[in-house]
């Protein structure tokens, strides 16, 4: 299997706009949060011969795959098996304190999609499991079969936005108390037959709610991104860059929140002038989230629902000093 046969990175060529004033200078560093098949950071490298890319992800499947389509960059690239917002911890070990870039392509890689046995997605039969590191942590099945009915409720009203959440964690709890779950398409067959007739009418497939929920959990996705991107933010260096890709209402929430207010001016109303310390650390590089176009979508489906947003480090803080 080809990790370039499988992958069109999403709205690749914008999020290299976004980044390239930031890492055309000599010794230039970026960062790639979310490696996958490494379709973004073989075109960071290739683009920016001079920067050095340091990649993570929690997936040793995808470190292994994109090791392999990243090895003719030689010691311009490390990777690392890390989860996101470990982002400090892996630059300290590497003696690299301030980075210039930085790049978020947040949700399911395209090899996690495509493999039907990591049990991501709900149109084909698989196990549920849905960890992207299958070496740790509980998986999609024991999130279902063991949590409090309240819990899965919540859990899928906050993750999954699914207004049918009571119905299903209702039906959810009367199977698993017959016989605990294990694949996909039991769950599928169960939501099809809890939901209301009109809601199964639009909306695409109505499992698809509560397996973004349940992959969310299963990963700690919200919780390790409100982490990630203050922490991305604190490395870049002043003129560096950082640019984000989401593809849900609650990522896109969380990171419009952390750069809009490191936009902000933070000084109490009704100064005459506004010292330094309370200046805008951050430049919004986005009005608002961009979309992909017709063509973005035409080369990439998956990039349907993506929103990007970049923001460009403009000033240092002075508790964080120049290390």
């Amino acid at each position: 299997m080809s990790s370039n046969a499988l992958h069109v990175p999403v709205m690749l060529q914008r999020c290299l706009d976004m980044l390239a004033p930031a890492l055309t200078r000599p010794g230039a560093v970026v960062v790639d949060c979310t490696l996958g098949l490494g379709g973004h950071s073989e075109a960071l490298l290739r683009t920016f011969p001079d920067a050095r890319l340091i990649a993570l992800d929690r997936d040793p499947a995808a470190l292994k795959l994109s090791g392999e389509r990243l090895a003719p960059y030689g010691d311009r690239a490390t990777l690392v098996h890390a989860v996101y917002d470990e982002l400090p911890e892996v630059l300290a070990r590497l003696g690299v304190p301030r980075v210039q870039g930085v790049l978020f392509d947040l949700g399911v890689s395209s090899m996690q999609l495509d493999e039907a046995e990591r049990g991501f997605a709900y149109a084909q039969d698989a196990p549920l499991d849905m960890r992207m590191d299958q070496t740790t942590g509980v998986s999609a099945a024991e999130v279902l079969n063991t949590y409090p009915p309240g819990e899965l409720v919540r859990i899928l009203r906050t993750y999954g936005e699914e207004k049918f959440a009571r119905k299903i964690v209702d039906a959810v709890v009367r199977e698993r108390a017959k016989e605990p779950f294990r694949t996909s398409a039991r769950l599928v067959e169960l939501i099809r037959e809890a939901l209301p007739q009109a809601a199964k009418r639009t909306g695409g497939n109505p499992a698809k709610r509560t397996f973004q929920a349940l992959r969310i959990e299963v990963n700690g996705e919200l919780t390790v991104l409100e982490r990630a991107i203050p922490a991305a933010v604190a490395a870049l260096a002043v003129g560096g860059r950082i640019a984000v890709l989401s593809y849900h209402s609650l990522e896109d929430r969380l990171v419009k929140q952390v750069l809009a207010a490191g936009a902000e001016i933070t000084a109490p109303p009704g100064l005459p002038v506004v010292p330094e310390r309370y200046q805008p650390r951050l430049k919004l590089l986005t009005r608002g989230a961009e979309l992909p176009t017709e063509q973005e979508v035409a080369e990439n489906r998956r990039a349907a629902p993506a929103r990007l947003r970049g923001a460009e480090r403009i000033r240092e803080e002075a508790n964080e000093g120049t290390h």
